[in-house]
């Protein structure tokens, strides 16, 4: 069920924060919680310094800065809130989440357009990795539906156009896609040691095995494949997940008629025809620096029930389709699966989860 974050934060607390750092609280608050922690670190018998928080978004808070320029044109720079930059700052949702659950590890931002929360992700497994944290929550936030930002979108000829059935629009995969639905909110996961999970009697969802970060150095909004298909060999070869077990991947899949096509074919080409492919953007939108965490979730949660999400408005699948995309959810063994995220700029994340 989707939550209004205004509504959930207290009515102070809500006016002072931008819609997107609203959005990545919430979701961190349930995070924490469903982890077993309730309040600050210190609270939990945790080493605040051991605790990170890592959170990307691809806008940052833009809806209140403009909101906020209507009001110095109509009313002059004195009406102008003191608020507004730290309404404004990319790095505000991982500063604030940070502020309330004590983490001195370091409060990062991933600034990597639609791949933003994917590397969020991975850079999270790294701080753990290299021992530079224990426990590090992790995700991307995006809030930037505006006239200005869809009138972007249009004029790139990256969104749908099919207004007169908005439920209908998103439809990767299908021969009729024409374009992304722009949607908002945000997804937290919290990265723990094995041993630190057990310790606390923590039952982990799945194990994040691991991640390939690549960069195309191509073009500023055409993908190029190579660079999607290193980052899905190097999220492989640092997982140690043997090919075989990786049965399903949740898609970057947006609905566009070039992005769609290609990576299909490069899963298909790495993992086999026979891969179950979703791409939960047909039921979501596209939530650029969120769209990442959010996948995350939903393939941690694929992995944990052996359950693939369904891939809804697929009527009439393209004839270059090469995997298997189910319009229901499927009930299978799920050893292991992979989220895939790319963004304008080229870069690509491809993290891979197996069960714990």
């Amino acid at each position: 069920m989707a939550t209004d974050p205004g509504e959930v934060l207290s009515r102070v607390q809500a006016r002072r924060l931008d819609r997107s750092e609203q959005a990545a609280i919430v979701a961190a608050r349930e995070a924490w919680a469903d982890a077993g922690f309730t309040g600050r670190s210190d609270e939990n018998d945790l080493d605040p310094t051991r605790v990170a928080v890592v959170i990307g978004t691809g806008v940052g808070g833009v809806t209140s800065l403009l909101a906020q320029y209507d009001i110095y044109k109509e009313k002059g720079p004195g009406r102008v809130s003191p608020l507004l930059i730290p309404m404004n700052m990319p790095n505000g949702p991982a500063a604030y989440i940070g502020l309330e659950i004590g983490a001195r590890a370091g409060v990062h931002t991933t600034v990597s357009a639609c791949a933003s929360g994917s590397e969020a992700v991975a850079l999270g497994l790294d701080l753990i990795q290299l021992d530079r944290a224990d426990i590090v929550l992790v995700g991307g936030t995006e809030a930037c539906i505006h006239p200005l930002n869809i009138a972007g979108f249009a004029q790139m000829r990256a969104m749908s156009t099919r207004n007169d059935e908005p439920q209908r629009a998103s439809r990767p995969f299908d021969k009729g896609r024409d374009g992304f639905v722009l949607g908002e909110g945000a997804g937290v996961l919290v990265l723990e040691r094995a041993s630190s999970a057990a310790a606390r009697g923590r039952a982990p969802y799945a194990v994040l095995a691991g991640a390939g970060i690549t960069s195309d150095a191509y073009d500023i909004v055409q993908p190029d494949q190579a660079g999607q298909v290193r980052a899905m060999h190097l999220a492989l070869a640092r997982s140690g997940v043997p090919v075989d077990d990786v049965v399903h991947v949740n898609a970057h899949g947006t609905s566009t008629p070039v992005g769609d096509m290609g990576e299909a074919g490069a899963i298909a080409d790495i993992f086999g025809d026979d891969t179950v492919v979703t791409s939960t953007k047909s039921m979501t939108g596209h939530l650029l620096g969120a769209a990442g965490a959010i996948e995350s979730v939903a393939t941690v949660l694929a992995v944990q029930n052996d359950t693939v999400p369904p891939t809804i408005n697929l009527d009439d699948p393209d004839d270059d389709l090469r995997v298997d995309v189910p319009r229901e959810p499927r009930h299978m063994p799920i050893p292991a699966a992979m989220n895939d995220s790319f963004g304008f700029g080229g870069h690509n994340v491809s993290l891979i989860f197996r069960k714990a």
